[in-house]
This record gives C-alpha cells, structure tokens and sequence, in this order.
C-alpha cells in the first residue's frame, strides 16, 4: 500500500470522526433535540468536543441557534445577504469568538437565553481564553506525524481532516444560503444545495432543514441525499443516541 492510500485512510477517518461531532452531536443532538443524548453522551461531548473539534459545544449550539432565530437577518451570525459569499468564512469565525465572549460577559440577555437552553458549560479553556489550542496542538501533531514517518502530505492529511469544520462551515453558510432550490416557503434565503449536501453530510440541505430543523433526517426527496442521518441511524444501533421521532 502507498503513501497516498495512508493519506486518504487518515483523512477520512478524520473527517467521519469531525462530521460525527458536528452534524450529529453538536447540531442535530445538542442543538435541535433532534437526535436525544443521554447525559453520559453529553458530559463526554462537553469535555472532548473542543479537543476534537477545535470548536466549543455550547458557542458553536448557541451560535447555530441565533443562526436559525435571525436567519438572513442582519442579526445573522453568518449570511451571505449580509456577508458576502466569501466574507462568511471571516465572518462565522469572528462571531464565534464574539458568542464566547458574550456568554461569558452575562450581559446580554438573548445570549443568556439561547446559551442556558444549552445544557453544557462552556469548556474549560474557553473560559479562560485559550480557545484555539485545540488547533495548535493538531498542528502540532500532524508535523510530528510529517517529520516521524518523513511525509509532508501525512501530515497535512490529519490536520485537514479533523479540521475541516472552517471549510465546511463556509459551504453550507454561505453556499447553501445563495445557491440551489427551494422545497419549502420559509423567511429566509436558505437553499438545497445538493453538492454541499453531499460533501458536508446533508448538511447543505439547508432549506429542507430550516423548514423542520428538529426533523433528524434532513433530506426529503430523490436525488437529495442526508449521510448524516445514516450516522445518527448507525449510533442509535450501537446505543450512543435515540433519534426523536415526532
């Protein structure tokens, strides 16, 4: 087996392991009650979800949330409407470290509402301001994979894969609020985007989703296809989660 093959293997295993935390834990789990998390579950995702992910659960639920309740608003915390279709990945970044601040300042009191619906804690070195060490140290662990087994490529494979959130974040903010159809007549702009749907694990489905954003399963129809869902199916086997079924 070559080089590229062990690149591939590890950057797939990171982005199945990323896409797990993010679509099925963080956002259809944590956020939306869509899939029901035991208190086991949660007190895990509370203390491993930023080492990771590189991303907070409770900012990262609390920012989703304000998404859903100002959704191509100005109040949005990302939207091309407002933010352009490249300004969105500067955007979403800036306001997730804005929402940490703002949770932990106490001041305002949407913030207060949204972020005590979350039934988490901010993680530890959030609180204290060291939020982005988690991509340090997976940095730093992908150039000790380069220099161990004298690949470059290894490396980056790692990195890319456990932190493609910015990336994929951007493409279902941004895309996925500009481009594609609409199944359902809600007061936003967000779109069925079926390319970023397949990328990013149902998750540019964003019509379909805004529309029903407790439903687990985000797509509706062929050729609309939710790998997400089929996450959150495996783990209700294995009895990591239940999927609500309303």
């Amino acid at each position: 087996m070559n080089l590229f093959f062990y690149c591939g293997l590890i950057f797939l295993s990171g982005y199945m392991i990323n896409m797990f935390y993010i679509t099925v834990l963080y956002h259809r789990g944590l956020t939306h009650g869509a899939v029901i998390l035991s208190p086991a579950v949660l007190k895990f995702l509370e203390y491993t979800g930023i080492w990771v992910t590189g991303l907070d659960p409770k900012a990262w639920s609390t920012m989703h949330r304000l998404h859903h309740l100002h959704s191509d608003s100005k109040d949005d915390p990302h939207s091309p409407v407002h933010q352009g279709v490249f300004g969105v990945w500067v955007g979403q970044y800036k306001s997730y470290k804005n929402i940490i601040s703002r949770i932990l300042d106490k001041k305002d009191p949407e913030i207060n509402r949204v972020s005590d619906e979350i039934s988490l804690e901010l993680s530890w070195i959030s609180k204290h301001g060291f939020s982005n060490f988690p991509y340090y140290l997976h940095i730093a662990v992908g150039l000790l994979l380069a220099f161990s087994f004298g690949s470059v490529l290894l490396g980056f494979a790692y990195v890319l894969g456990l932190l493609s959130h910015p990336v994929q974040g951007w493409m279902v903010n941004s895309l996925a609020h500009r481009y594609g159809r609409r199944n359902f007549p809600t007061n936003d702009h967000s779109k069925n985007n079926l390319w970023v749907a397949y990328f990013v694990f149902g998750e540019g489905l964003q019509n379909n989703h805004h529309a029903h954003p407790g439903r687990a399963k985000f797509s509706f129809k062929f050729p609309e296809f939710d790998a997400g869902y089929w996450m959150c199916w495996l783990a209700e086997r294995v009895g990591i989660l239940k999927i609500n079924r309303f």
